[in-house]
């Protein structure tokens, strides 16, 4: 396999990480960042949408920046963009500053989370098979090392502006070495002619954005309520009631890890399909279980069943049309992370209608519509093609379920 690509596929991944760090220091020290501002839980929920707002706005600014200037000039601007951005919150003093840091380093995540992907898409492209999962894994893992990173410097006193100097240093370091190994690519030309389905993708891109936004409104809730649930529910210790969201967090990352073979094989539309299938069956586990180990088992079983999910529908939309594979990303990603900063909105207040476990059933049949839209993964047929158009990776024309 030529060089230049491995290289690219190494740069990529270490994009990947850097964003996933940058997030993970963050969420490190919002209980500091709170204690430094001295805001209410309340206002700091409010301050939070700001950084989903900050986050949807970069989302859908750097997804045609990538598709007119390349990926690889949009990337690395970003990646600059959002660790200079996770200083602020460790400087910021008061209630404004605070919702002006988040806002910019929502902007930052943003533009790199849909530049990143839609980079990832053209490696994905070239390497001829699916790789698009072990990004996402990657993600995971930088954010599980700045969560021991954060730990660690939050146990020997650093303050939040010294940590986050370094972090910052350290992210800016990581993408100064990864920028050279970035793929070049020509932009798409001004006034191009648009395909002959450019019609048709649209209506597809907004569905699957919007199983997209299911499924991680479905992430979330495991995210914001897993513990909880093990706690008011099954009458769990602390202790007992983390390994909830851990071996959720742990599956999903391990899960990523092992996808990309499995999309080889089968193909994005059952992987997706089973995915959820399979989550569904897990978080309805872990609803109805009686005690707390099978409600680990189900919450376990949960992230088996999301790991591969989201990103097949990030890689189906950038290879549908490649030339304006950042636009459709983003749509993708976006619609996606509104679903994130939904779930609170609406499981919370589920829960004064009925127990917190109950509510779960809800991400069932999310699940199950993600089940019967799963067919919107298949790729475009030839007529949908346009004239000189190169195949998708192998994954994403093959067969979508195994023949007996």
């Amino acid at each position: 396999m030529d060089k230049r690509l491995r290289r690219a596929r190494a740069g990529t991944f270490a994009f990947f990480a850097l964003n996933g760090f940058v997030v993970g220091m963050w969420l490190v020290h919002i209980p500091a960042a709170e204690h430094r501002t001295g805001v209410s839980h309340a206002t700091l929920g409010l301050l939070l949408l700001l950084l989903g707002g900050g986050a949807f706005v970069g989302m859908q600014v750097a997804g045609p920046l990538a598709d007119r200037f390349g990926p690889h000039r949009v990337v690395p601007v970003s990646a600059v963009l959002c660790s200079l951005a996770l200083i602020l919150p460790g400087i910021a003093t008061s209630a404004p500053a605070l919702g002006a840091a988040l806002v910019t380093l929502g902007i930052g995540n943003g533009t790199l989370d849909v530049s990143m992907n839609a980079h990832a898409v053209e490696v994905e492209h070239r390497y001829g098979r699916p790789i698009m999962s072990a990004f996402h894994a990657i993600w995971s893992v930088g954010g599980f090392v700045a969560a021991l990173v954060g730990a660690r410097t939050l146990s020997w006193g650093w303050s939040p502006a010294t940590t986050l100097t370094i972090a910052t240093v350290i992210a800016l370091s990581i993408g100064a070495a990864a920028t050279p190994l970035l793929l070049r690519r020509q932009p798409v030309e001004h006034g191009a002619v648009p395909r002959a389905r450019k019609k048709r993708s649209p209506a597809r891109i907004w569905v699957m954005a919007g199983i997209a936004a299911l499924l991680m409104l479905s992430e979330g809730v495991a995210n914001d309520w897993s513990v909880l649930h093990l706690q008011t529910i099954l009458d769990a210790p602390p202790g007992v009631a983390a390994f909830a969201f851990g071996s959720f967090a742990a599956a999903m990352t391990i899960g990523r890890l092992l996808t990309d073979p499995v999309v080889a094989r089968v193909g994005p539309v059952a992987v997706v399909r089973w995915g959820s299938a399979i989550a569904a069956v897990g978080v309805l586990t872990a609803a109805l279980a009686p005690v707390a180990p099978v409600a680990i088992a189900g919450w376990t079983l949960f992230g088996i069943g999301l790991s591969g999910t989201v990103p097949q529908l990030f890689s189906a939309a950038g290879h549908m049309d490649r030339d304006n594979a950042g636009a459709n990303v983003s749509r993708v990603a976006g619609l996606g992370y509104l679903g994130i900063l939904a779930g609170p909105a609406i499981i919370g207040p589920l829960t004064r209608l009925m127990p917190l476990n109950l509510t779960f059933l809800l991400v069932v049949v999310f699940c199950g519509v993600a089940v019967a839209s799963a067919g919107m993964l298949s790729p475009a047929t030839p007529e949908d093609a346009s004239p000189g158009t190169p195949p998708s990776p192998p994954g994403h024309r093959e067969a979508v379920t195994p023949k007996p």
